[in-house]
């Protein structure tokens, strides 16, 4: 996810320059239909079971998802295309966002997975 949203470049500004903002201390992914700096991830699902889900990272420079990302849906969801990140499991702040690799349709119930070190969070 290549792209920051202006929350996330306000919160780093204010960290680089010493002013201690708020850092989350859990980040939740969420999968939409779009996305911009200002706004974040767009296109949420709604209903059909979905829920953002945690994740944990690692590493020193681009950081890598540690387990499987899984969201359950109990019906159709359409085609999601963008996956962002945010501070809290409902509402709260986005953070970054970008497209998949490849668009993910929900044409039934089923399990959409992200797979360990497949979500990257890179410094460009």
């Amino acid at each position: 996810m290549p792209d920051l949203t202006d929350y996330a470049k306000n919160l780093l500004g204010r960290a680089l320059c010493g002013r201690l903002p708020a850092l989350p201390a859990q980040v939740f992914l969420a999968l939409g239909t779009g996305g911009s700096d200002t706004t974040g991830l767009v296109g949420e699902p709604a209903g059909s079971g979905y829920a953002r889900q945690r994740v944990s990272f690692s590493g020193t420079g681009a950081q890598l998802n540690v387990d499987a990302i899984r969201f359950t849906f109990t019906a159709a969801a359409g085609t999601l295309t963008h996956a962002g990140l945010f501070d809290a499991a409902t509402g709260g702040n986005p953070l970054t966002w970008g497209p998949l690799a490849q668009a993910v349709t929900v044409g039934s119930a089923g399990t959409v997975t992200v797979n360990p070190g497949s979500l990257v969070i890179a410094p460009s």
